[in-house]
């Protein structure tokens, strides 16, 4: 097979359109692109120089250039599912390429991506990428490690790869149309993934299915200079950016303590001057170097995996957590000069009508700045996708994306998004609005203000799906407030 033109798609599941609401609203039509089908698209780069990357998140689809590529690679999450799968049957039918399929999703539940693309790449792909087109381009047989596919029917996939340990590429972020032209927009941020990997294993988590729970670092040197290059990346469009700020978005970057230290002393040390935040387990709450080495580095926020609010919760999806030492860790945290962002599930079993406000009283009164709040997240392969399968309401991918898909134990799919709406309305009240225009800093004010337009349009979806949820509910013949 003669490969010369490769190109790299991240799906949307709505796709980008211009809109004043992307200078506000973050997720509705613009999104950071996916960074880890950014790095793929680097590493085939390498090889092949007509490579080139378009997402949805940002931009349109030039199909014009798309339409005679040799190889189509399609990345996606569970909410770009659907969307994904209409563009790879298109594509097949429509160009000569050969299709692949890779990212969490396809990657998790291969049985069903096979059924729209030649192969799927199953893990990660900074190793099997180039190897696949080496054997396409040659003719040989596709039995590499790491590939699912489809032969006469028959689902083919050729075992288990081993994940690489070698992941100091930085991504090559000139290589996404019109990226560049969206870096003054404040609702996307520079993206920096600095390990892989988590050593726990909490039954809704996909990422450490797909990761693996052997934590695996990029060298202190490679980190901070992709820090450099998405910060000067971040500064060369035409317009200034209001907000300035670097997001580590590594599943646990405190996993292996000497290296986040040597990380953050290495930022101390050098000439990064950008506010950075990052994710964590609420532990790290007790480690007072390093809190001090955060805020020395830089580091405004420290966004929390809490999840839930009760320690049976944490018992029931085998998280290692307790409320109290939680709440504990947000005052550290806090006292040492860096706010707290809250990461929350609602949905659990023992989950009841008045959970909404438990939880915003929860945010309220440990004066966490920020929440994502979602209904109980169910990715194919993981746990709690297992156990829950005969409750899914559905399995419209789209919907994925922290609405209520399930039915919960003690309440029904109706009352639980009731209480999403409810927990989000009060947080992002407009007296804590004021709050935070009258006695938050610079950074704080704006992030408030835009976190509240990204609520308000999260809970115009949310009550889109009220109606189909009632009917639901009434099949099932709950009473409650329906």
């Amino acid at each position: 097979m003669n490969i010369q033109k490769i190109r790299f798609i991240e799906p949307g599941e709505r796709p980008y359109k211009r809109t004043l609401l992307n200078h506000f609203v973050y997720d509705r039509y613009i999104r950071t692109p996916s960074v880890g089908l950014n790095l793929l698209a680097t590493i085939v780069k390498r090889e092949y120089p007509d490579t080139f990357m378009y997402s949805e998140a940002i931009s349109r689809i030039v199909k014009e250039d798309v339409m005679d590529a040799d190889v189509i690679f399609i990345g996606i999450f569970t909410f770009q599912a659907n969307r994904g799968y209409a563009l790879a049957r298109y594509l097949k039918k429509h160009t000569h390429a050969v299709v692949v399929m890779g990212g969490l999703h396809a990657s998790m539940n291969y049985p069903e991506a096979t059924r729209y693309c030649d192969y799927v790449l199953l893990g990660e792909g900074d190793e099997s990428i180039l190897e696949l087109l080496s054997a396409l381009k040659e003719g040989w047989p596709v039995d590499l490690p790491g590939v699912a596919y489809r032969k006469e029917g028959r689902l083919i996939v050729t075992g288990r790869r081993e994940p690489p340990e070698n992941i100091d590429i930085i991504p090559d972020r000139s290589l996404v149309y019109q990226y560049k032209n969206r870096v003054h927009y404040n609702t996307i941020w520079p993206q920096v993934h600095a390990s892989r990997g988590c050593p726990h294993s909490c039954d809704y988590c996909a990422l450490v299915r797909h990761f693996g729970r052997q934590v695996r670092t990029r060298s202190v040197e490679n980190v901070l200079e992709d820090i450099r290059q998405s910060i000067a990346f971040f500064q060369s469009g035409r317009f200034p950016r209001l907000l300035k700020g670097v997001w580590l978005t590594d599943d646990n970057f405190f996993a292996d303590r000497e290296w986040a230290m040597a990380v953050l002393r290495g930022i101390i040390d050098s000439d990064i001057c950008w506010p950075l935040t990052v994710q964590a387990r609420y532990e790290v709450g007790f480690d007072e170097e390093m809190l001090d080495l955060l805020k020395q580095a830089g580091f405004f926020e420290l966004a929390l995996g809490i999840e839930f609010i009760d320690d049976e919760d944490f018992k029931r999806y085998h998280k290692k957590s307790q409320v109290e030492e939680i709440q504990q860790a947000i005052r550290n945290i806090q006292g040492h000069g860096l706010s707290v962002r809250g990461l929350f599930i609602l949905g659990a079993d023992d989950h009841r009508a008045g959970i909404g406000d438990q939880l915003a009283d929860f945010v309220i009164k440990n004066n966490i700045q920020g929440v994502l709040i979602q209904s109980m997240y169910f990715v194919p392969g993981t746990p709690v996708y297992q156990q829950y399968q005969d409750r899914l309401l559905h399995k419209n991918w789209r919907k994925y994306n922290g609405q209520v898909v399930h039915y919960p134990k003690n309440t029904s799919p109706y009352e639980l998004q009731l209480e999403h709406i409810q927990a989000s309305r009060r947080i992002y009240s407009f007296r804590r609005l004021v709050h935070s225009l009258l006695f938050d800093d610079w950074m704080h004010k704006i992030l408030f203000f835009g976190e509240m337009c990204w609520h308000k349009s999260i809970s115009i979806d949310l009550k889109a799906e009220l109606p189909y949820l009632r009917e639901r509910s009434r099949e099932e013949g709950w009473k409650g407030t329906i």
